[in-house]
């Protein structure tokens, strides 16, 4: 599936814009606070429903507006698809997918994809890891949309142990119950994301090594549980509960799992600069693209904000090269110069200043 077209109204600092997208790289310039990464933003709503700045949408609707609205046209091979999102502070979202009404944009199977980089994602390295879990979670849910329900079915589970647990654990039948619950959706869960990081770390192993990034760059998943059967995961619920008890919550499971982002076997949270960090996110969200690619034929458009910066030159070549290929990205940055090719013509360009897009130069 590929995007076409953008339409906004009254979103964030936008009155109105109506921009076409190009099949490869798309380039948003302009100065900081012109809009850039506003019209990335609205790019991300329109292909997920939501925001990935803000879950208010007083924040989203124009200063003064009542509403906003954002239309993403899309082609694919059976044919043009719309996808629209109403937006107003107080009221559910109106999602529509080709006119017709439906609840959540990720029950949608023929939805675009997408994947973002923004300066602050940088936390997904340097940050704890609960926001890698989270991460691996939406790769499960983008290579193999049927599986979310695990992850949810793992959750409920568990905010029913804790709830047990908090209470004293008065009912030791019921324990038992949740515990082979807790212990059947969370092997399940770890196989998930076992799967989904084999899928993307030889990936990832490559394309950050073509970024930069020196000493042999990896990715592994490390699971708090070595047990790979439901029966012997209870089994070690069971041997903690008396420690569970005291504390009041299940301090052991797949919701205490980590990605483990390393370099010559040293972990990059710690170890790593942040250009080097930079690059394993970059190189990460590259490798899921092409891991979805072959999954599922559609890889996701990448939203890439202000990637360029702080990249030299040769990394630059070198992340342009490696975008220059099948699927879609949008590129946002201050200085048409720090994107290698931006300036010729295979590139559609936006020039954009004051929340307006004040010219658009197609790709040949």
């Amino acid at each position: 599936m590929r995007l076409t077209r953008l339409s906004l109204r009254d979103f964030r600092s936008y009155v109105t814009a109506d921009v076409g997208l190009g099949p490869g790289v798309t380039v948003i310039h302009g100065r900081n606070g012109a809009g850039k990464t506003n019209l990335l933003e609205a790019l991300y709503v329109g292909c997920t429903g939501r925001s990935w700045r803000s879950s208010s949408d007083r924040e989203l609707v124009r200063f003064d507006a009542k509403v906003a609205r954002v239309e993403l046209e899309a082609h694919a091979e059976d044919g043009r698809h719309t996808f629209s999102i109403g937006l107003e502070p107080g009221e559910r979202r109106r999602l529509r997918v080709d006119g017709v009404v439906v609840e959540r944009l990720a029950d949608v199977a023929s939805r675009p994809l997408a994947a973002v980089f923004l300066p602050d994602r940088l936390e997904l390295v340097k940050g704890g890891p609960s926001l890698r879990r989270a991460h691996v979670d939406q790769l499960v849910t983008g290579l193999w949309p049927a599986r979310a329900a695990t992850r949810r079915a793992y959750a409920q589970a568990l905010a029913q142990r804790n709830a047990l647990l908090a209470g004293g654990g008065r009912d030791p039948q019921s324990l038992d119950t949740w515990d082979a619950e807790l212990a059947r959706h969370g092997t399940a869960l770890m196989e998930d994301r076992r799967n989904a990081i084999e899928l993307v770390a030889t990936r990832f192993a490559g394309l950050a090594s073509g970024l930069g990034l020196t000493d042999d760059p990896a990715l592994a998943y490390r699971a708090r549980s070595s047990s790979r059967t439901a029966a012997d995961l209870a089994g070690e619920l069971a041997a903690r509960r008396d420690r569970d008890l005291h504390r009041g919550f299940t301090a052991h499971g797949p919701h205490r799992d980590d990605l483990a982002i390393t370099r010559g076997g040293r972990e990059l949270r710690a170890f790593g600069s942040q250009g080097e960090q930079r690059i394993a996110v970059l190189a990460l969200l590259l490798a899921e693209r092409d891991a979805m690619a072959q999954l599922r034929s559609a890889p996701p458009v990448m939203l890439l904000d202000d990637a360029m910066s702080e990249l030299d030159a040769t990394r630059r070549e070198r992340l342009m090269a490696t975008l220059d290929g099948p699927g879609q990205s949008v590129i946002t940055t201050t200085d048409l110069s720090h994107v290698p090719g931006a300036e010729g013509s295979r590139m559609m360009r936006l020039a954009v200043a004051e929340g307006a897009v004040l010219s658009e130069a197609r790709a040949a």
